[in-house]
């Protein structure tokens, strides 16, 4: 039985998985929206959410937090980009979206992206308007 046992392993070592999804939220916090499996898209959807809530509080010591995960750039981005759409906004910053089973294995498809992703539109677009 699987009582209080958190988490996928998905297959992967340890370091193999977190190295995983260090490079999903990296290209969700670059892109705005991936696509991966469903799986993995809950698996990455806390891990987003705690790095958003981390640019929300914007300390130097989140910061700090958020490099662990992040290249520099990217927690610029967080920080100065992402963080600030969700100032008033209590949690819930990304969305899964079911896509459907894959061609090739039958493997259950998502789209994990950020709440305020405009679609046909940059997020960063979306923000002028």
């Amino acid at each position: 039985m699987r009582h209080a046992v958190h988490g996928r392993k998905l297959g992967r070592t340890t370091a193999h998985r977190r190295a995983l999804f260090r490079n999903q939220l990296a290209s969700l916090v670059a892109h705005g929206r991936i696509t991966t499996t469903l799986e993995k898209a809950k698996e990455l959807r806390p891990i987003a959410e705690k790095m958003v809530t981390q640019g929300k509080r914007g300390t130097l010591h989140a910061r700090r937090r958020a490099q662990r995960l992040l290249d520099r750039h990217l927690v610029k981005k967080l920080f100065d980009d992402v963080a600030p759409r969700f100032a008033e906004r209590p949690g819930g910053y990304t969305r899964i979206l079911k896509l459907g089973p894959r061609k090739g294995d039958g493997a259950e498809m998502a789209l994990i992206e950020f709440v305020d992703y405009e679609r046909g539109a940059a997020p960063a677009e979306a923000e002028e308007k």
